[in-house]
C-alpha cells in the first residue's frame, strides 16, 4: 500500500514539475549558472532540471541523514553538483527532525496527528500500522547568509525552497543576501498537517517587500499545496 501510494504521487508530481520547469525555461533560456535545491531528499529536484537546463553549478541541502546518504549516490557523478547534511534555517545552530515514516514529509516542524489530512495520508503509507509515524534526530542548521558567504557566491540563479512548513525561516536566514537571488521556486501546503507559525501572506509579503514579485503558480495533483514562482524585479536584466 505504501510503495502504491507514493508511486501514485510521484506520477502525477511529474506533471507539475513539468509545468514548473517549462516557466522557468521562459525565463532563464534554459540557462542556469548557480542553483540552491533546499530540501533536495533524494535528489529528484536536481536529477530532473539538470537534465532539462544547462546548469554550471548546483548547491543540494539535505538535513535527513538516511535521505542524505541517497541523494549522495544520485549525485556522485553528476559533476556541477555539491550536497550537503544540514538544513538551511534562520540561523545557525542545531535542532530536532521528525524523520517521517514517508520521508519527503520529514520536516523540523511538528505534524498535527488531529489533522483529518494526516489521518487520510497515514491511512495509506501507515496501513498495516507496523510502524511509528516519525522518529525525532538531532540536525545541524546553517543560514544561507553564512553559506554564500563561505562559498563566495555573487548571485543564486534559481532557489528551490521544499521544506515542509519550514520555508519562511529558509529565506529569513538569506538575509541581505537574498538581494543575490533571482528566481526563488517554493511548495507551500495549505493544510494542517504540518503545524506552522507563519501564513503564505507572511511569506508573500516578505518577498514583496524585498523587490520580488508572484510570476507563477500551480496546485499539485491530489494535495492542499501549490507550488509558488517569485521573481527579483531588480535582478531581470542581469
Amino acid at each position: 500500500m505504501l510503495l502504491l501510494a507514493k508511486l501514485i504521487l510521484e506520477f502525477f508530481d511529474k506533471f507539475t514539475q513539468a509545468k514548473v520547469f517549462n516557466f522557468i525555461k521562459t525565463i532563464t533560456n534554459n540557462k542556469i549558472n548557480t542553483l540552491f535545491d533546499v530540501g533536495s531528499h533524494k535528489g529528484e529536484y536536481i536529477i530532473n532540471i539538470n537534465k532539462r537546463f544547462t546548469i554550471n553549478e548546483i548547491f543540494g541541502f539535505e538535513p535527513n541523514p538516511k535521505s542524505y546518504e541517497m541523494l549522495l549516490k544520485n549525485t556522485k557523478k553528476m559533476k556541477n553538483t555539491e550536497v550537503f547534511n544540514f538544513a538551511a534555517g534562520k540561523e545557525d545552530g542545531i535542532s530536532i527532525l521528525n524523520q517521517n515514516i514517508e520521508s519527503s514529509s520529514s520536516s523540523i516542524n511538528k505534524l498535527n496527528e488531529r489533522s483529518k489530512y494526516f489521518k487520510k495520508k497515514y491511512f495509506f503509507f501507515n496501513f498495516l500500522k507496523k510502524k511509528n509515524y516519525f522518529n525525532q534526530i538531532e540536525i545541524k542548521i546553517m543560514s544561507l547568509d553564512k553559506f554564500i558567504h563561505s562559498k563566495k557566491i555573487d548571485f543564486i540563479d534559481l532557489l528551490k525552497i521544499d521544506t515542509e512548513g519550514y520555508e519562511f525561516n529558509v529565506l529569513k536566514g538569506l538575509g541581505n543576501k537574498i538581494s543575490k537571488v533571482k528566481l526563488i521556486h517554493l511548495e507551500h501546503h495549505f493544510d494542517d498537517m504540518v503545524l506552522k507559525n507563519y501564513k503564505l501572506s507572511d511569506i508573500h509579503n516578505y518577498l514583496i517587500q524585498n523587490n520580488f514579485e508572484k510570476v507563477f503558480k500551480v496546485k499539485m495533483m491530489f494535495r492542499k499545496s501549490f507550488e509558488y514562482i517569485y521573481s527579483n524585479k531588480l535582478l531581470k536584466s542581469k
